[in-house]
């Protein structure tokens, strides 16, 4: 036990990622693990899109597109094409909402941020490196269509995955003082 918990308090992203990234069963396993996450009433609110490959430009195809659509300059259409580049293999995470009496959208998003973070901590697991990212492109209308989101749909992020570049991560100090307050 002991060296889980050791494992959990040592948990990083890393942002300098590289190949190999995890192989095609293995990606199988992480999506396994990922529909494992809470999920109340079994509605399994979450879709998984895995780029590896040429499936990276097909998304950073749509990434410029969308920096073209919002007029950015031709450095950073460039910038956003070669986004997926990052990594040798890129989950998309994706809440699709269910209509449910008893398990609002906020818990159904909660759901599939879980998923994704079980991806990212088994892929740690495996000896990979990830970083969960989102930015504007989650957001994107141009991007949502590309995915075929309804409006209560949501893109949680971006999950990359790889070797880590930078074995050697500081960890930031947190102070459970600001962020705890105990009812007793």
């Amino acid at each position: 036990m002991t060296n889980i918990i050791d494992f959990l308090a040592n948990r990083h992203s890393s942002s300098k990622l590289s190949a190999p990234g995890p192989s095609d069963s293995q990606i199988d396993q992480l999506l396994e693990i990922a529909c494992r996450t809470p999920d109340h009433g079994g509605l399994q609110p979450w879709q998984f899109v895995v780029m590896t490959g040429e499936g990276r430009n097909k998304l950073g195809d749509i990434f410029a597109a969308a920096a073209t659509s919002n007029d950015a300059d031709v450095c950073v259409i460039e910038k956003a094409r070669n986004m997926p580049m990052r990594a040798p293999v890129v989950i998309t995470v994706i809440t699709k909402f269910v209509e449910h009496p008893k398990v609002p959208w906020i818990e159904q998003v909660g759901s599939a941020g879980c998923a994704l973070f079980s991806i990212q901590q088994a892929a740690l697991a495996m000896g990979f490196g990830g970083i969960w990212r989102t930015g504007d492109f989650a957001r994107d209308a141009l991007v949502r269509d590309s995915f075929n989101l309804e409006a209560e749909d949501e893109i949680i992020g971006y999950l990359y995955l790889g070797t880590d570049q930078c074995p050697s991560h500081g960890h930031k100090t947190i102070k459970l003082a600001d962020k705890v307050t105990y009812w007793n």
